[in-house]
């Protein structure tokens, strides 16, 4: 299914010119040899641009339409007009001897036979530069010497003359095709994608750009162990996929990948995403409701809305087909390979409307200072982390768990509650807004609770004894806090945790603690005192006892008493 996807985007994308035909590729490169007609080298052109990252401005190598390059993990083999300096020159920074003359050796033949019949001016300057090159002598050249550590540290290097690239002669472009029609000698079958006979796939082009695998790509199908084999059908051969297959999905993922800003990382997860259609304005709409940034957060609101009252979604002029396919991938490294944390595909118009299920189960009210209109997955699995370690990666599996419960709208993760409720336990009771929203989203979802619309906010007409003593706890740390002004260490952060878990054993010491701040209160704020004690008298009354224990489902909804309590208590201040 997912190989399906993305051989059709391929040919999507291929009829749109933003990819190339079978047999080529994208390539990164940072130099072209400009040579004379008798291919002697005339200059090295660099085809690096400055662009500008962050702060910083950097010079990166131009991306160039060049033929297939070959996927090399071991032992020479040679690409056709694009390669590194050890196979296009014979030399390389580590000066490795015997093994860069084999390399440029491999490179020569595979030139000379592809070239052979070729007549264009630039064929024979690349024909006769193979010739005449002495790798030996290339140190004593000064057109190399100027720039002799970036070329050698691995770029890619093409052939120009007078301004014009070799890829891009239609006499050498009809022989490198001809050439890949004749390589097709391998072993033939169905192919499991398309359905029709091909020449199968030994080894599939590696996948570049997610994050954590190695720099040089990995691979989406590879076996290369006995366990994974079947019949004595070695690395390919155990799935017969063709060779048209294999290069339209590795070229689409490899164009998804390359578009970074429809590409979102969240922990190990590297997702991207697509419409059938091809259209961008689908990965807009996704990318800008899937993690809100401060400046579009508006926009998601409208578009929400829109949805909320069954009306059409226009951008920009462009009106949106809710019945549009719209696929979700999420890929994380795995050694040489890469594994699938998750693919999802529904109508565009499903995703969005569960999406903004979503939203509305995290709405919340929330801190003056906090600009934010929603917290994205990123912001969600922000939470669970400790936000002072170095590494604030959620732990795996989860991120890829969340935003699938999201997509298809269902039950929320249960680590998601569990890894939230640690890190409040860890940090004394920090209970932040992102904390509280992803605690009542869940309890809605997971555990069914009460109309989620009461638990916006403040809720005082709920008798859950859990939600209750929560917001009993806020009052008796704001006592305190009244009657000490200043002071360091609330009630918060020595009895938090065990009056979350255990509220018979902690909530008498509490209330006994409470008796003197309220005293202190009365000798300096008379209307103070009063005006607590009918918040303390109206809770308690809510209850009959404190319990021996409260469940984890019960621990969440102290929390978000608590928290609702103690916005309540701000906004009461900033009224003031």
């Amino acid at each position: 299914m997912i190989l399906q996807a993305l051989t059709d985007y391929y040919e999507t994308l291929l009829e749109d010119k933003k990819v190339a035909g079978q047999g080529w590729c994208q390539a990164k490169v940072a130099f072209a040899l400009d040579l004379n007609e008798d291919g002697r080298l005339k200059g090295v052109i660099s085809l690096k641009q400055e662009i500008q990252r962050g702060k910083k401005n950097v010079w990166i190598s131009s991306s160039k339409m060049v033929p297939q390059v070959e996927t090399r993990s071991s032992g020479v083999k040679a690409n056709f007009l694009c390669d590194n300096s050890k196979y296009i020159l014979g030399i390389d920074s580590a000066d490795s001897g015997n093994r860069v003359q084999e390399c440029f050796e491999a490179s020569k033949e595979k030139h000379l036979k592809i070239l052979e019949a070729v007549d264009s001016e630039i064929a024979r300057a690349i024909k006769s530069f193979f010739c005449i090159w002495d790798p030996k002598k290339a140190k004593e050249n000064e057109k190399l010497q100027e720039i002799w550590d970036e070329i050698t540290e691995g770029s890619n290097i093409i052939f120009t003359m007078d301004g014009n690239e070799a890829q891009n002669d239609q006499e050498i472009r009809a022989a490198w095709e001809k050439f890949m029609e004749k390589e097709k000698t391998g072993i033939r079958g169905v192919c499991l994608v398309t359905g029709e006979e091909d020449e199968i796939t030994r080894i599939h082009l590696p996948i570049k750009g997610v994050q954590g695998a190695q720099s040089v790509g990995a691979s989406l199908v590879a076996f290369n162990a006995p366990a994974f084999e079947s019949y004595g059908k070695e690395q390919g051969y155990n799935a017969y996929i063709g060779k048209y297959a294999a290069f339209a999905y590795t070229t689409a993922l490899n164009y998804l990948l390359s578009q970074r800003e429809y590409v979102f990382q969240f922990g190990d997860t590297t997702v991207v995403f697509w419409a059938e259609n091809g259209e961008e304005i689908y990965q807009d709409v996704f990318g800008w409701s899937i993690e809100p940034k401060e400046d579009n957060q508006e926009l998601i609101k409208n578009i929400f809305q829109n949805l909320k009252e069954h009306r059409a979604i226009d951008i920009d002029g462009i009106r949106l087909n809710g019945e549009q396919k719209f696929y979700i991938l999420g890929l994380a490294p795995n050694a040489a390979r890469l594994s699938i944390r998750f693919f999802y595909q529904n109508s565009f118009g499903n995703i969005l409307i569960n999406m903004q299920r979503h939203y509305s189960r995290m709405n919340l009210v929330k801190p003056s200072w906090e600009k934010r209109e929603y917290l994205g997955v990123g912001g969600m699995l922000y939470e669970t982390v400790n936000q002072k370690s170095k590494d604030k990666k959620p732990v795996p599996n989860l991120s890829g768990a969340v935003l699938k419960s999201i997509l298809a709208n269902t039950k929320y993760p249960e680590n998601l509650y569990g890894d939230v409720m640690i890190r409040i336990r860890a940090e004394q009771g920090r209970v932040t807004w992102g904390r509280a929203a992803i605690i009542k989203a869940f309890l809605i979802r997971n555990y069914q609770l009460e109309k989620e619309e009461e638990f916006v906010e403040l809720n005082q007409e709920t008798n859950d004894a859990a939600y209750v003593l929560g917001r009993i706890f806020a009052v008796l740390e704001s006592i305190q806090e009244e009657a000490n002004p200043g002071i360091n260490a609330t009630i918060k952060d020595k009895y938090f945790n065990s009056a979350c878990a255990n509220p018979a054993s902690v909530f008498p010491v509490l209330i006994k603690l409470k008796n003197s701040h309220i005293r202190k209160i009365e000798r300096q704020k008379e209307r103070k005192k009063i005006f607590y004690e009918r918040i303390l008298t109206e809770l308690t009354g809510k209850i009959t006892e404190f319990p021996k224990r409260l469940t984890l489902e019960e621990q969440g909804q102290f929390i978000l008493g608590y928290y609702h309590q103690v916005q309540k208590r701000y906004e009461k201040k900033e009224e003031e």
